[in-house]
């Protein structure tokens, strides 16, 4: 598999050509983000850009603009479409230096998806650790519904992650069915073992959720901070372009490895929202949206 390695101020990047993953980041070799191997499938969706739609549509259905469309499945337990079209792309370099890179991609017309999108992700390193960004433009003569996350596993540091301090600033989360992770109702997180407004240990606490009600400053910005016990951590940033926060504990049946890291998805619109329409973004032709985020040593 293809990849780019990019360098600066003590960090260090490795994304893949495919997906546009990040496959790697460390901060003075200390891994901010669960790494996978050079070469081999990307397990767990780890690092990719999910796009043109995040997380999960129930059974490959929508409805837009009163055409009805059905997807392909291929989150076969739940009878949904994952993490939308990109992620099983080979995306074409477009720019490299010593610390940036640049990668593109055309997503569709395909099945359930007749709208062309030309997709760009953008990842630069400095001093104050990876900065990263999607921009999509419509190319199709028609509008298309669109929404889009990256999709890490943090990082904090070596103890385990039930020991870690999380705190990000989230009124409500969105209650899910337990089957299939599909949305319920939004509810308030205070008086919730999802409230991490405060930092607080993570414990038991078993999350894959996404968040919302979100504190942005006045620059426009929210951010997450995870910490270990033994004073390291890990932080991510993102823009008011994603009003919702995906937060997966990485929980797994044995005999696979468990929590080994904090998933951390900034998202433009909630699960299941090609079906809701919550916050689902509407591309005109020719119109572009842009997303951006950073990962940083805390």
């Amino acid at each position: 598999m293809t990849e780019y390695e990019i360098r600066a101020g003590g960090y260090t990047a490795v994304v893949t050509a495919r997906g546009a993953a990040l496959r790697l980041l460390q901060f003075r070799e200390r891994d901010l983000v669960v790494p996978f191997p050079a070469g081999g499938p990307i397990p767990d969706y780890r690092g990719v850009i999910a796009t043109p739609w995040p997380n999960r549509i129930a059974d490959g259905r929508y409805t837009f603009r009163g055409a009805d469309y059905r997807l392909p499945v291929n989150e076969a337990e739940r009878d949904c479409a994952l993490h939308g079209m990109a992620f099983p792309l080979d995306w074409t370099l477009t720019e490299l230096s010593e610390s940036a890179v640049v990668l593109g991609c055309c997503v569709g017309p395909a099945p359930g998806y007749p709208f062309l999108l030309g997709v760009t992700a953008r990842y630069r390193l400095d001093d104050d650790g990876l900065h990263a960004g999607v921009t999509a433009t419509n190319f199709s003569a028609d509008t298309a519904p669109y929404g889009v996350c990256p999709h890490p596993y943090l990082v904090a540091g070596p103890a385990p992650l039930d020991e870690w301090t999380l705190e990000f600033p989230a009124e409500k989360f969105l209650d899910v069915t337990a089957d299939r992770l599909l949305p319920v109702a939004v509810r308030a997180v205070e008086g919730h073992e999802f409230d991490f407004r405060s930092p607080r240990a993570i414990g038991a606490t078993a999350i894959d959720h996404a968040f919302t009600g979100i504190s942005f400053t006045g620059a426009g910005r929210a951010e997450l901070i995870a910490r270990d016990p033994g004073g390291t951590g890990v932080g991510m940033s993102w823009d008011r372009s994603s009003p919702w926060l995906q937060i997966h504990t990485a929980d797994k049946q044995p005999p696979a490895r468990s929590r080994l890291g904090l998933a951390v998805e900034p998202m433009s619109c909630p699960p299941d929202a090609f079906n809701s329409g919550q916050d689902q973004v509407h591309l005109e032709p020719g119109a572009s949206h842009d997303a951006s985020w950073s990962i940083f040593a805390a």
